[in-house]
């Protein structure tokens, strides 16, 4: 496997033994994480992260003078935690202090990535601000149990991201609640052009709609004296002309730019965007055609694990999708991507793969925010009771049923699962899995959308028959 990049200095030959530890439990973990033939053991994944607390230990004590020094063993030790915090989620342990460090490198990049594209919505940050107090709290809860080094990295990464969401939650403050709304429209429409921008086909009337949405958005902002860039020369000059002015902006961004400056420059940028896509159609140049691939099949994958996440995800695959975009967005040069003879991609092609490398470590954020704290082992049975609830509670929803007789079904199947359990736990072999709570739990609240609907098919069947048996008695009085 290639090491993530990482700037390479010589290795102190007292660290070898640390690096070739590292690099067997590294081993380890990619032979958990590969073999599907059996689900991943709390136990297994226990063992390996200690393993690797041991080096970190031993390490801090070579470093005692060079506490910033970086090199291969840095960047192993950063697969490791990576590895071991996945496989955390894995095996259920999901609001443990070792699963938070994934969370926390994603989160990074992603913050990084929204402040180098100056433009977000504030749900965006409220999501992120809301999983890093939890995150915040597991830290907390795991005082006594986990390393204090573990805790003391954790702690400083959290800390780099409230930071760095600060000063995002900063710049949007400036706006005011009426143009709020039009600035989360202008975010979306962005967005939704720049995911056209990337489909096998380009969709001209699709993309032609934002275009109109984006002049409706326009006539709406000029009573706030907000209006796109406009010049007085040719549609060519026009696009050069605004195209640079967004070079200028993405460049040297304002630190915290009042609202009319702030939506008066996304609203150029949607205008510039909108007229380069409809231009090239999708068109990449050959010279990064290559890196644009590879980040559309990464979008792609993980797209589609979005979708099937419930049932075909194991956290640790999130890894190597990790890890390839990690080497794909260090490959950058003051934000830019240059070809293999070190020249710099046009702005179309520039946003293009920064929308599509973005885009990723978003769907990756999503499927780790979304990870249920089930261990895989359980995860069929819970994904069983999840439809099941889904099921019992459209049933509620659209009037119940009218005889307890219609219940059979959804009655057998949380019975039978129910049955499964060994005194009192879901047992997999000899093993307790993670995640018994919550399995519990909603066994427990299918069963009580089921009781509730046969007793109101019950106290419906009785009042029909006591309705008829009133109304037989008036025809015989009659």
């Amino acid at each position: 496997m290639t090491d993530s990049p990482a700037p390479r200095i010589p290795l102190d030959p007292k660290e070898q033994p640390i690096l070739d530890k590292l690099l067997a439990v590294r081993t380890n973990l990619e032979l958990l994480k590969q073999d599907r033939s059996t689900y991943v053991k709390s136990q297994d994944v226990i063992d390996l992260y200690n393993q690797v607390i041991e080096q970190v230990v031993v390490l801090n004590e070579i470093r005692t003078s060079k506490r910033l020094e970086q090199n291969r063993v840095d960047t192993v030790l950063d697969d490791c935690f990576q590895l071991t915090s996945l496989a955390f989620l894995t095996i259920g342990k999901n609001h443990e202090a070792p699963a938070v460090y994934s969370f926390v490198s994603t989160t990074k990049r992603l913050l990084d990535h929204v402040k180098e594209a100056t433009f977000y919505s504030p749900k965006d940050l409220e999501s992120v601000s809301a999983r890093l107090a939890d995150c915040r709290r597991y830290i907390e809860r795991g005082k006594e149990a986990y390393s204090p080094e573990l805790l003391t990295l954790l702690d400083a990464r959290i800390e780099l991201c409230e930071k760095t969401l600060g000063e995002l939650q900063l710049n949007l403050s400036h706006l005011t609640p009426d143009l709020t709304p039009k600035w989360d429209k202008l975010v979306s429409i962005l967005r939704s052009m720049s995911a056209c921008n990337t489909r096998s086909k380009f969709p001209n009337d699709e993309v032609d709609e934002y275009l109109e949405q984006l002049k409706e958005i326009q006539e709406e902002l000029r009573p706030y004296g907000i209006v796109a860039y406009e010049s007085t020369g040719s549609k060519e000059e026009k696009l050069a002309e605004m195209t640079e002015k967004l070079f200028i902006s993405i460049a040297h961004p304002e630190p915290a730019p009042e609202a009319k400056k702030l939506i008066e420059t996304l609203l150029q940028r949607n205008f510039v965007w909108y007229a380069l896509i409809k231009k090239k159609q999708g068109y990449i140049s050959p010279a990064f055609k290559e890196t644009y691939d590879k980040l559309l099949e990464i979008r792609n994958k993980l797209e589609k694990l979005s979708l099937t996440q419930a049932w075909s995800l194991r956290e640790t695959d999130l890894y190597s999708f990790q890890r390839q975009l990690d080497r794909v967005d260090e490959t950058r040069v003051d934000g830019n991507f240059f070809d293999a003879v070190g020249r710099p991609a046009e702005l179309y092609e520039q946003r293009t793969m920064l929308y599509l490398l973005r885009k990723s470590y978003a769907t990756i954020y999503h499927l780790l925010v979304s990870s249920e704290p089930v261990s895989e082992a359980l995860l069929p049975i819970y994904n069983q009771l999840v439809t099941l609830k889904k099921c019992l509670v459209e049933v509620k929803k659209n009037g119940g049923v009218a005889s307890p007789r219609e219940l059979y079904p959804y009655s057998m199947k949380l019975n039978s699962i129910d049955n499964m359990r060994v005194d009192g736990k879901f047992m997999i072999g000899s093993d307790v899995p993670d995640g018994q709570g919550s399995v519990m739990s909603l066994l427990a609240e299918c069963f009580d959308i089921a009781y509730e609907l046969r007793n109101d098919a019950e106290d419906s069947g009785s009042g029909e028959k006591s309705g008829g048996s009133e109304s037989g008695q008036d025809e015989l009085t009659k």
